[in-house]
C-alpha cells in the first residue's frame, strides 16, 4: 500500500498548527524587513559609499519581500537526529521555504529550499531517508495552507504518487511562470545544485521544466556563492521581451531581486534591417570569426617611414626598420586598441633611449609626453589607424576586393556574393544593420577591447542560436560557467543546431556536461504523444518525451472549426488561454474574436490577458492552460523548419489542446 497520508480528513490540530506556525512565520518576515528598512547608509562615511550601502539595503528590502497570494513554506522535515540544546544547531523539525526566515532570537522558522540540509525534501526516499524520518507537503490556496501530505520516508515502505504534488503540478495558472520549489523533482535537483563552475547543458522536452530549472538554479547559485556573483553577475538570456515577461517574477517571488534579463539583442545590439535567411545563416557560421579577424587586422599598414621627433635642438631619429619590428612584434598578439597604444608607447621608449645616449634623464612623464605628441600620433594613426566595428564591418561588406582577402578560402566565392550589400551605404554611419550583423559587431567589438565576463550565465532556447551569437554570449561567459537550454526539436531557425556539444564547442565551454530531461510534468500525455509524431521528421535522434499525466480528453481535433467557439469553450474553464495562429492569421483571427477580451501577444509584450492571440512565431518558452491552434498546415508553410514550429506550438498546453484546420493536416498527424 502507498505510504502516503492526505490530510484534509485526519486531525485539524495538526493543520491548524502548521497555520500557527505560517502565521509566525509570517510576522517573523515582516519584523526581518522592518528591521531592514529601518537600516541607515549614513555611517557609510563618503558619499559614493553611502549610496553603495543604501543599494544594497533598497536590495535586501525588495528581497524580504512578502507575497501574501504563496505560503512562506511548502514542506516539512522531520528529522531522525537533533541536538537543539547545542549552539546553532538546527531544530528537529524543519519547514522548507522560498527563503529564510527567523524570529527575534534567531531561531530558524524557515529553512530556504537551497540550504543544504533542504536537500534532503527533494532527495531523500524510504531507500536512501538522509537522516528523515517524515517529508510533509502541503496544499495551499492562496497564502493558507488547505491540506497536508506525510511520507513517511524512515520504515522502507513503497511511496506512491503524492496527490499534492499532481495537483500542485497540475494547477491551473494565468499570468506570469511561477516558481516551482515546491515541486522539484529529484533529477531537476541534480542539475540546480550543479557546482558554479560546472557548465550543463539541458535538453529538455515540452513540459520537463527546463526553464524553471534553469532559473532555480540561477537562484541555488546566487544563495550559494552570494559575494562572488554579486560582483560578477548572473544574467538570464531568453528568446524576445515576450518570454522574459512571462519569467520575470519567478526570481523575485526567491527573494532574487538583482539578476538582469535580456534578449540576444538586447544584448548585442537592436538592430532590425530585414535580410535574406541565407545571407543570415552565413554571417552567423563560425567561419566569420576568422574573416572578421582579418579583416580587422588588415587595416594595419606596413611602415615605409621611420620616426623623428624633435626636442629643442635636438632631433631624435627612429629608423623605419625598427618601427616595422615594433609593429610585427604587436600585431595579431594583442587586441586591436590596447596594440594602438602599446605601439605610441614603444616609438615613444625608443625616443627615451635616444634621449639617454645623448646623456639625458628622461623620466615615465616624459615617456608618456612622447606618446601623446603628434610625430608619435600621426605615425600610429598612418599604421594602426583608430577604427570603430561598424568601419569594419561596413568596408567588408561593400568591398568585394576587401572581402576576398579576409575571406581567403573559409569562404566560397558565392557566400562571399551573398554577403556582399547590393546597394552599398554611403558610409558606416548610415548602414542599416541586421540581427545576424549585431554577432559581427560584437565579434569585433571583443577583437578591439575585451568583453568583460559575468560569473553565470542562463541561455533558454539555445538551440536557435548561429554560432556567431553563441560566440557572442560565451564572451560573456569566459571566466564563469553557464546553464544552457534548449530543445533541438523545437529548432526553428535555419541555423538551429543539431547537437549541444556544438553548442558548448562555440560557446567556448567544451567542458560542459550535457544532461536530458524527458519526463514532462505539464504537458498532458495525450497531447505529447501527438506532437511526437513530428520527431521522426525533425529530430529522428531524440527519444520520444513521456509525460507523467495521461491527461485523457485534453486533445480535441476539429476540421472547419470556429476560433470564437473554441475560445468561448476554453473561457468557460479556468486557466489562461492561448489561440496560437500563423502569423499572416493574426489580423483576421482578432476579427473574429470581436466582442470577446482578448489581447494580441507581441514580442515586446508584457500585459496579462487571460485569452491571448499569440503569432506562431512567439509561442516558444510560453505556456498556457487551453490551447487553440489554428491551421497548422499554414504554420509548417509559413518557413522552412514549420514543422519544428509545429512540435512547439502544440506542446503549448498545460490542460487541453484543440486543433483547428480547413486545410489537409501534415501527414504525420494524419490519424
Amino acid at each position: 500500500m502507498p505510504a502516503h497520508q492526505l490530510a484534509p480528513d485526519i486531525p485539524s490540530d495538526v493543520l491548524a498548527a502548521e497555520q500557527a506556525h505560517l502565521a509566525e512565520s509570517r510576522a517573523a518576515l515582516k519584523a526581518m524587513r522592518a528591521h531592514a528598512q529601518s537600516l541607515s547608509s549614513d555611517a557609510a562615511g563618503d558619499w559614493v559609499s553611502q549610496q553603495i550601502l543604501q543599494s544594497l539595503l533598497d536590495q535586501r528590502v525588495a528581497a524580504l519581500a512578502d507575497h501574501p497570494d504563496t505560503p512562506l513554506f511548502f514542506g516539512r522535515l522531520d528529522r531522525a537526529t537533533a541536538q537543539e540544546d547545542e549552539p546553532d544547531a538546527l531544530p528537529g523539525t524543519i519547514h522548507v521555504g522560498r527563503r529564510h526566515v527567523h524570529d527575534g532570537n534567531s531561531r530558524p522558522l524557515v529553512i530556504d529550499w537551497r540550504a543544504p540540509v533542504s536537500r534532503a525534501f527533494y532527495q531523500a526516499s524510504p531507500a536512501d531517508p538522509m537522516g528523515i524520518v517524515l517529508r510533509r507537503r502541503f496544499g495551499y490556496h492562496g497564502g493558507a495552507l488547505t491540506a497536508f501530505e506525510d511520507e513517511p520516508l524512515g520504515e522502507g515502505v513503497e511511496l506512491g504518487p503524492s496527490r499534492i504534488l499532481t495537483q500542485e503540478i497540475e494547477r491551473p495558472r494565468t499570468g506570469p511562470m511561477r516558481d516551482i520549489v515546491a515541486t522539484i523533482q529529484p533529477d531537476q535537483d541534480e542539475i540546480v545544485r550543479s557546482t558554479l563552475a560546472q557548465t550543463v547543458c539541458v535538453q529538455g522536452a515540452p513540459g520537463t521544466g527546463k526553464t524553471a530549472v534553469g532559473l532555480h538554479r540561477a537562484a541555488y547559485l546566487l544563495f550559494t556563492h552570494r559575494e562572488r556573483l554579486a560582483r560578477s553577475g548572473v544574467m538570464i538570456v531568453g528568446p524576445n521581451r515576450a518570454f522574459l515577461s512571462y519569467i520575470s517574477s519567478v526570481l523575485p517571488a526567491l527573494g532574487e531581486v538583482k539578476v538582469d534579463q535580456t534578449t540576444v539583442a538586447g544584448l548585442l545590439g537592436e538592430h532590425a534591417a530585414s535580410e535574406d535567411p541565407a545571407v543570415a545563416a552565413v554571417k552567423g557560421d563560425a567561419r566569420m570569426a576568422a574573416v572578421l579577424g582579418r579583416a580587422l587586422w588588415l587595416h594595419i599598414v606596413k611602415p615605409e617611414e621611420g620616426l623623428v621627433y624633435t626636442k629643442g635642438a635636438y632631433r631624435h631619429r627612429v629608423a623605419d626598420h625598427e618601427v616595422r619590428e615594433i609593429v610585427a612584434s604587436l600585431r595579431g598578439t594583442t587586441r586591436y586598441n590596447p596594440g594602438r597604444a602599446a605601439l605610441a608607447q614603444r616609438l615613444a621608449h625608443m625616443v627615451l633611449v635616444r634621449m639617454e645616449q645623448r646623456g639625458e634623464s628622461p623620466d615615465d612623464r616624459v615617456q608618456d609626453a612622447v606618446a601623446r605628441s603628434k610625430p608619435v600620433k600621426q605615425l600610429v594613426d598612418a599604421v594602426w589607424p583608430k577604427l570603430t566595428p561598424e568601419q569594419v564591418l561596413h568596408r567588408l561588406l561593400s568591398d568585394s576586393e576587401f572581402l576576398a582577402r579576409a575571406a581567403k578560402s573559409d569562404l566560397s566565392p558565392e557566400e562571399q556574393e551573398l554577403l556582399l550589400w547590393r546597394k552599398p551605404y554611403r558610409s558606416w554611419k548610415s548602414a542599416k544593420w541586421s540581427a545576424a550583423d549585431a554577432a559581427l559587431l560584437d565579434e569585433l567589438r571583443d577583437l578591439m577591447e575585451r568583453t568583460p565576463s559575468l560569473g553565470h550565465l542562463v541561455v533558454d532556447e539555445a538551440q536557435d542560436l548561429s554560432e556567431m551569437q553563441l560566440r557572442a554570449l560565451g564572451r560573456r561567459c569566459r571566466n564563469g560557467s553557464a546553464t544552457v537550454l534548449g530543445d533541438l526539436a523545437q529548432g526553428t531557425t535555419p541555423w538551429s543546431t543539431r547537437s549541444w556539444t556544438s553548442v558548448l564547442e562555440h560557446l567556448g565551454q567544451r567542458e560542459g556536461e550535457v544532461t536530458e530531461l524527458t519526463l514532462g510534468f505539464r504537458v498532458p500525455r495525450e497531447v505529447l504523444d501527438y506532437a511526437a509524431r513530428l520527431l521522426p521528421s525533425i529530430a529522428p535522434g531524440l527519444a520520444a518525451p513521456q509525460s507523467l499525466r495521461p491527461g485523457a480528453g485534453s486533445l480535441t481535433v476539429r476540421e472547419g472549426g470556429s476560433v470564437a467557439q473554441a475560445a468561448e469553450e476554453a473561457l468557460a474553464k479556468e486557466g489562461s488561454i492561448g489561440v496560437i495562429v500563423p502569423d499572416a492569421m493574426v489580423a483576421a483571427v482578432s476579427e473574429s474574436l470581436a466582442g470577446l477580451p482578448y489581447a494580441v501577444l507581441d514580442p515586446d509584450s508584457t500585459e496579462e490577458h487571460r485569452l491571448l492571440i499569440v503569432p506562431a512565431t512567439l509561442a516558444k518558452g510560453l505556456e498556457y492552460d487551453h490551447v487553440v491552434v489554428v491551421e497548422p498546415a499554414d504554420i509548417v508553410a509559413a518557413e522552412p523548419r514549420g514543422l519544428a514550429r509545429l512540435y512547439v506550438v502544440l506542446t503549448r498546453a498545460v490542460t487541453s489542446l484543440t486543433v483547428l484546420h480547413d486545410k489537409p493536416l501534415p501527414p504525420q498527424l494524419a490519424s
